[in-house]
């Protein structure tokens, strides 16, 4: 449940200014620190270049899994997380399965991106993951969908379609993650877990995988874990805290600030990636990647806007005076 508590107070000239408590500003800084910890970890994965993706997310699942379970321990969460997998019935697991070769599929392909000069286009899958969200939610929810909604889908649409036809192919790297994003959070819905015992879970369904891979490595010697530097080891194990921390920040964030709020501060991270991109790896971003962009941005504009308060309450008001 998201809390909302504000206290209104009133200046001379009348005028009332919403002010956030203490829980929401904190809710604020660990949301958005934990989409600005997203935004800038491309330059983690720049630093592991010489490691093969699939390398690197082996061992980012397992010293996920570690880094976890020591954490566990650390807050008492142990008893919990024991409950929790005997009571699991067989349509969570299901999900929880789904949900952990979702995100394992989403964090390769991104990081696959960053190593291979296409940050850019992975910046656009997390501005279209949003809206691909509500699209999964009408037509496998059954959710309706606002005017405004309709609208932002099409410019957005329309932004894909100049992307498409300049590059001449699809681009997949931006839908890849944006849908495995999307379809991941449709399967979190039915996990309802601690995140911290959610996130052990998740990691523990693919650890063996990761753990298997990294032997097969190891036996025809192409393992760079103890192989290559001090620093490249120091890395791969840190992938795990790398990726747990900025997840647990988020799910703390997320239950003391408005969902509308959320939805403003989620840009933050493809905008801090595109940034990287353009600036600091010199990606190439032309005037047809510009106007492109430019549609999927006001999208996002529109589509954020359409789930304020204000538009809610602004809609209803309009609805009165027209019946």
């Amino acid at each position: 449940m998201i809390l909302f508590r504000v206290a209104k107070q009133m200046n001379p000239s009348g005028r009332r200014y919403i002010i956030m408590d203490n829980n929401q500003q904190r809710g604020m800084f660990y949301a958005a620190f934990s989409y600005f910890i997203w935004g800038i970890l491309p330059i983690y994965w720049k630093w592991l270049s010489q490691v093969p993706s699939d390398e690197i997310l082996a061992n980012r699942v397992f010293w996920s899994f570690w880094f976890m379970i020591i954490l566990l321990l650390a807050s008492k969460k142990s008893g919990a997380f024991s409950r929790t997998l005997k009571e699991m019935k067989a349509k969570t697991k299901l999900a929880l399965t789904a949900a952990s070769l979702l995100i394992s599929a989403n964090w390769f392909v991104y990081i696959w991106a960053v190593n291979s000069n296409h940050m850019v286009e992975a910046s656009l899958g997390y501005y279209i993951n949003p809206l691909v969200s509500v699209l999964l939610g009408v037509f496998i929810l059954k959710e309706s969908l606002s005017r405004a909604q309709a609208v932002s889908f099409v410019l957005a649409a329309v932004g894909v379609l100049v992307l498409t036809i300049s590059y001449g192919q699809f681009p997949w790297i931006s839908f890849t993650l944006a849908f495995s994003f999307g379809l991941y959070g449709l399967a979190k819905k039915l996990i309802k877990v601690d995140s911290a015992i959610g996130l052990t879970l998740e990691t523990m369904v693919v650890a063996p995988i990761a753990f298997a891979y990294m032997i097969y490595l190891m036996a025809i010697g192409k393992e760079s874990l103890f192989h290559v530097s001090a620093s490249t080891d120091f890395l791969l194990i840190g992938a795990g805290a790398a990726t747990a921390i900025p997840l647990l920040f988020f799910a703390k964030g997320a239950q003391q600030i408005p969902l509308y709020m959320l939805g403003f501060l989620q840009y933050i991270a493809p905008t801090l990636t595109l940034l990287l991109g353009i600036f600091v790896y010199k990606e190439p971003f032309t005037g047809i990647d510009f106007i492109s962009f430019f549609f999927i941005w006001s999208a996002l504009l529109i589509f954020t806007v359409s789930r304020t308060k204000w538009y809610t309450n602004r809609t209803v008001k309009l609805q009165k005076k027209s019946a």
